[in-house]
């Protein structure tokens, strides 16, 4: 085979397509893919979740799940070379070496029995022929490349003793051990905090800029892509429907669906309620957890996850409450819903919840409802829709059968999804489809308060969007009281009147939504602002 048509490409893909294959049965998710990277370059694949993204891209290192997934037609030309037609032997002589990945969720791809020496040095033994001293060495390079503060203090480190941005610092250098020519980052910021999202994609772009490496970035965060690469190919239902320099194509986007994702940032003021009485109010609220040492297991201190927390939610207002990963947020909504032990008042429309016992708060639990993040671990695979939206109706005894049936078809017709649906199962629905069984489930009691955990962080912004404009009209509609903990502000600011910022267990900042989101008086609430919000425009 001839070597790339153009000297300065490093991958051309030519009419890539892609079946997987389940018994006779053939559904084809890629169809006549073409693109080029060029040498040094960053490319942006975008698109929704099923959009073939991902396919595409672990179709380079033949990372699919042969035989299921198979290509019956286009080629992927590197150095000369058609990796499709490669053999295996030969290919792994490229994977991890030439051609690296960074996966999108660390934990899953690091090994938690291996530490994290054990993990890089296993990389540079197979391609280098490195170990002893010289692995130990080239490890400790790699993890001060990328940022690990004192790497040696790390090299008998877990996973799981790292916090999550460390762990994908660690498979960046994994990625990095031998210097390839392209990296391939699948979504490597997904699961990441907005202030370490931006710290990763720095360190990507000074790693590209020293290296002179060629970057693949699979995303569907067009912010994220907007400041870093250079070219974009976007992607739905297995096909590219445009390809554009970065700035051209945000400046001017050509296809509907192009325009789509664009413009699917929540946008929106929050729904127009005036603040009622009181809701809900919490005075001193603290839940820690006690480190234990010795034999006899005395208590030498504690994790102050939640810290003399106060604040005060009228009815019909949405409090929204920021912070990275393990700064308190979901601990303190647990807490307030008495699901988890705490010390502090805490009040629900005047009356006190704290040491009240679990059948004395059972009555409470019904006008107080949760939606959790992931709607797929959060709903019974053995429960049919019926029966996961109805639960709650028997439970709390409300109403006869028939009556309970029609609880049912109303609160999904208020979520707007079909009620002929309604005896399939939780794997039958999209990650969308799936949030509003969620919500379905919790509204069909009506309640007073809900709280919402990270309930749009799992789906695409398309759907996000949608779920928020469900969320403020059943507010208006019914005068709901939100309790709103993310890490994404932009969903934040579309739905919440009242904000609170926390940090290490404690409040950093605390107001209206608006005047905070205007001009924020703490620099760690600038920092998440913007990390947030920045968008520099990208290099041409």
């Amino acid at each position: 085979m001839n070597q790339c048509v153009n000297p300065d490409n490093l991958i051309e893909v030519r009419d890539l397509a892609v079946e997987f294959v389940s018994g006779d049965q053939r559904q084809r998710v890629v169809e006549g893919v073409s693109f080029d990277i060029r040498k040094g370059e960053t490319l942006a694949l975008v698109g929704e979740s099923g959009s073939g993204k991902s396919v595409t891209a672990h179709s380079i290192l033949r990372l699919l799940p042969y035989p299921i997934a198979s290509h019956p037609a286009g080629s992927i030309n590197y150095a000369g070379q058609d990796l499709l037609q490669m053999s295996e032997a030969k290919l792994r002589g490229i994977r991890g070496n030439r051609i690296a990945m960074v996966f999108q969720e660390p934990m899953t791809s690091l090994n938690p029995l291996h530490s994290i020496e054990k993990q890089i040095n296993e990389v540079l033994r197979l391609h280098k022929g490195l170990s002893g001293k010289a692995a130990t060495a080239r490890t400790l390079e790699l993890l001060d490349l990328v940022g690990i503060p004192e790497p040696h203090k790390r090299l008998k480190a877990y996973p799981h003793e790292l916090s999550g941005g460390q762990r994908q610092r660690v498979m960046i250098a994994m990625a990095l051990a031998n210097e390839p020519q392209l990296l391939i980052a699948d979504e490597p910021t997904t699961a990441l905090d907005v202030t370490v999202q931006l710290k990763i994609l720095e360190l990507l772009k000074d790693l590209q800029a020293r290296l002179g490496m060629a970057l693949l970035l699979i995303s569907h965060d067009l912010n994220l892509v907007r400041r870093i690469a250079h070219r974009v190919c976007v992607m739905q239902r297995g096909k590219i429907v445009e390809q554009a320099s970065c700035a051209e194509l945000f400046r001017a986007p050509q296809h509907p669906y192009t325009q789509e994702l664009l413009g699917a940032e929540p946008r929106g003021e929050p729904a127009a309620n005036p603040p009622g009485a009181t809701m809900l109010s919490v005075e001193d609220l603290r839940v820690w957890f006690p480190i234990k040492k010795g034999l006899l297991r005395r208590t030498v201190d504690h994790v102050k996850a939640v810290d003399g927390i106060n604040f005060s939610l009228p009815q019909g207002q949405t409090l929204g409450i920021v912070g990275e990963s393990g700064s308190g947020k979901s601990t303190l909504g647990l807490a307030i819903l008495r699901l988890i032990g705490s010390q502090g008042a805490i009040n629900f429309r005047g009356e006190a919840l704290q040491g009240l016992s679990q059948h004395a708060i059972r009555p409470f639990r019904r006008q107080m409802q949760v939606v959790f993040q992931d709607p797929y671990g959060s709903l019974s695979p053995r429960m049919s829709v019926s029966q996961i939206v109805g639960e709650g109706l028997q439970i709390h005894g409300m109403g006869t059968e028939a009556e309970q049936e029609q609880a049912i078809i109303d609160a999904l017709l208020e979520v707007g999804l079909d009620p002929a649906t309604r005896h399939r199962y939780p794997h039958e629905f999209s990650g969308g489809q799936r949030q509003r069984i969620a919500i379905a489930r919790a509204l069909v009691l009506k309640p007073q308060l809900i709280l919402l955990d990270e309930p749009t962080s799992a789906l695409d912004r398309t759907v996000q969007r949608q779920v928020v404009e469900l969320l403020r009209s059943l507010q208006s509609k019914y005068n709901l009281t939100y309790l709103f903990i993310s890490h994404d502000l932009a969903v934040v600011r579309a739905l919440s009147h009242q904000l609170m910022v926390v940090k290490q267990g404690q409040v950093i900042e605390q107001g209206p939504a608006e005047q905070i989101f205007a001009a924020p008086q703490q620099t760690y609430t600038r920092q998440l602002l913007e990390a947030a919000f920045m968008a520099p425009a990208s290099a041409d």
